[in-house]
């Protein structure tokens, strides 16, 4: 049997079908009311070599299949292809929503949030006297403004960043076409006014002036003619400072400037700040190794560029291995001040799957599929210290 589709939308059947199997393919085609119209039903005859209707070679298949499974999933296909297409308006919407979600970078956002909480809770249980579910409502506000600067200073670079992003990161919105520069520049001055907005009303001008720091450095980050991500020290300098002590720092102050308390450093805080703003340099540092061939044709300075990824992926870990030798002897000579059993082997294992991973980095032969898995693995070690912080 032979489908083939005309612009009249009528299914012809070859003089060679058998008089029964013909009337039976009336009876099919007469039942299905969802391929109509000469549109739907072009997109339906599109789907028909898929579900076995036609052969490659334009024959029939050599292998005899029921007609009843034919009209199954002939009509399932178009069933499908006309609820698909069934509301361009709801269809809109859903594009412009991930292309949104995409525009936020979602794994910083996780990190600021992850931050956040965690700072939030240590602050707490330091002070569990002093919670009152009236703090639920300025906390969350707070959680909004950080998402807001976040969604700024990711969203700027993506505008800056577009002719290096079809090479390094097609995936992204801008540089995919999901999303227009003209709506780009939309979302981030939303981010910026809406994020100043709720800072200035509920948290003071303290926070507030940390708040704008936060932004020029990430406006300068990678704004022309400043543009300091063209400068690799300059460059992981605001990373650090940034995601490391302003976070920390900030949301901590503010969490016990809630509280109604004055600011005062804990030893445990100061950890995780240190902890974190040294991690904050490795993530500048090993963030350009998936773009270096980007980097390279638009001459962007980067260590992985100078130094290569090898070196650059080595260093990092490095780095790392520091921070985590650091954390586990703090709490052997901080008893006092860390749990033990906690510290010492969860610190002791991501030390280890650190190592594993850089060594399968290099048994892969630093492919970019591999580098982009070393970089994901940065993150969620990042995650992950922010997840047990408000228990050691």
């Amino acid at each position: 049997m032979e489908l083939s589709y005309f612009p009249s939308s009528s299914l012809q059947v070859s003089a060679a079908t058998p008089s029964y199997k013909l009337s039976r393919l009336q009876a099919n085609t007469s039942t299905n009311s969802t391929c109509k119209s000469s549109e739907l039903s072009l997109k339906c005859s599109q789907f028909l070599p898929s579900i076995g209707l036609l052969s490659h070679s334009g024959r029939s298949n050599s292998k005899p299949v029921s007609t009843r499974h034919y009209r199954r999933n002939f009509i399932r296909a178009c069933t499908q292809v006309g609820a698909a297409g069934s509301d361009p308006v709801i269809n809109k919407v859903s594009d412009f929503r991930d292309a949104c979600w995409r525009f936020l970078r979602p794994h910083t956002i996780r990190g600021t949030a992850l931050g956040s909480f965690a700072l939030v809770a240590r602050a707490l249980i330091e002070n569990s006297n002093l919670i009152k579910w009236s703090l639920v409502f300025k906390a969350l506000s707070g959680l909004f403004a950080l998402i807001c600067g976040n969604g700024y200073i990711v969203g700027i670079n993506q505008i800056y960043d577009i002719g290096i992003d079809k090479v390094n990161k097609p995936y992204l919105p801008i540089a995919a076409g999901d999303l227009s520069v003209q709506s780009a520049w939309l979302l981030v001055m939303f981010f910026a006014v809406a994020g100043l907005t709720i800072v200035g009303l509920n948290f003071g001008p303290f926070i507030t002036s940390l708040y704008s720091l936060g932004l020029f450095l990430g406006t300068i980050y990678s704004v022309p003619p400043l543009r300091m991500k063209r400068f690799p020290v300059a460059a992981f300098l605001i990373i650090a400072t940034v995601r490391g002590f302003l976070l920390n720092f900030g949301v901590y102050y503010a969490t016990r400037a809630a509280l109604g308390l004055a600011f005062q450093w804990s030893t445990p805080v100061v950890f995780i700040t240190t902890f974190v703003t040294v991690f904050a340099l490795v993530i500048a540092i090993t963030k350009d190794l998936p773009d270096v061939e980007g980097d390279r044709k638009f001459q962007i300075s980067t260590l992985a560029t100078k130094l290569g990824v090898r070196n650059i992926a080595y260093l990092g870990s490095g780095l790392l291995l520091l921070n985590y030798v650091g954390s586990i002897l703090a709490a052997i000579y901080m008893p006092q001040v860390f749990r033990r059993s906690l510290m010492i082997p969860v610190h002791t294992i991501m030390a280890l799957s650190l190592i594993y991973q850089t060594r399968a980095l290099e048994q892969a032969n630093y492919t970019k599929d591999a580098i982009s898995g070393f970089y994901r693995f940065i993150w969620n070690l990042f995650y992950a210290e922010y997840i047990i912080f408000p228990f050691i």
